[in-house]
């Protein structure tokens, strides 16, 4: 059983494949930074029973050690992190090539090899990511504000406005505070995205892009946002699945 990890800073996802080729099943975990190795320990007992190879892509460094313990004493198994020295076929074009999030990798392997090797990819997750790519090569990035971030910040500035749940509002103009604060985060979100890829085509100079949406929050946008884009909301998972066949022996360098 190939186990693949998405460790995220708002969630966890793990994705279960048998052959390798797909997954049988994928479960999704909120990230508790501050839980114990013995509770992540209990709650991946439930759902993990078996494992042959480990891959994981995290962008929170300090649960990192927590899921490496887990596959070594569980399974007897050293995971493979997406990082340095991974096999990914992306080259990356900055000036930190450090800075690239595992996940911005493992998204765009799996878009350039499903979709198209030159495509831009949306990630709506805690930030709400833009990843171009040129024939495989990563050539920018922008960096927005997620939406519970942007819920979050908003609410925690504000005494009179209420904690709302993340959906669409019934109308644009809201007639109560619950649905002017969706429009503003929901259609707000939708609209800023459209903006971003007419720019993003503009200054490239290109008519067409193969445009890729993914992330927790893609289904909740999607529907409102007027430009043609893919929805993938397993496109990370699909990215260490590529990995595994990429790197099918691997010796992880400093495992502790």
């Amino acid at each position: 059983m190939l186990v693949a990890i998405d460790i995220g800073n708002t969630t966890i996802t793990i994705g279960l494949s048998s052959n390798q080729e797909d997954f049988s099943h994928i479960y999704r975990l909120n990230t508790e930074k501050t839980k114990s190795a013995d509770e992540y320990a209990i709650t991946l007992n439930e759902l993990i029973k078996q494992a042959s190879r480990v891959i994981i892509s995290s962008v929170v460094p300090e649960m990192n050690e927590v899921f490496r313990d887990y596959f070594e004493k569980q399974f007897g198994i050293v995971p493979l992190f997406l990082g340095a020295g991974v096999k990914t076929g992306i080259r990356i074009f900055a000036d930190n090539p450090k800075e690239v999030g595992a996940d911005l990798i493992g998204n765009s392997i799996a878009a350039t090899e499903i979709y198209h090797p030159t495509c831009l990819i949306i990630d709506l997750g805690t930030a709400t990511t833009f990843t171009y790519l040129e024939n495989m090569n990563l050539r920018g990035v922008i960096i927005a504000p997620g939406l519970t971030t942007s819920r979050n910040a908003l609410i925690s500035k504000t005494s009179l406005l209420p904690q709302v749940e993340l959906e669409a509002p019934k109308k644009i103009l809201g007639t109560n505070s619950n649905d002017a604060i969706r429009s503003g985060l929901v259609l707000g979100h939708a609209a800023m995205i459209d903006g971003m890829i007419f720019r993003i085509k503009e200054s490239l100079k290109l008519t067409t892009l193969t445009v890729v949406l993914t992330g927790g929050h893609a289904k909740i946008v999607r529907p409102h946002c007027r430009e043609t884009m893919i929805l993938d909301e397993s496109l990370i998972l699909k990215g260490l699945l590529i990995v595994n066949k990429l790197n099918p022996v691997f010796t992880p360098i400093n495992s502790h």
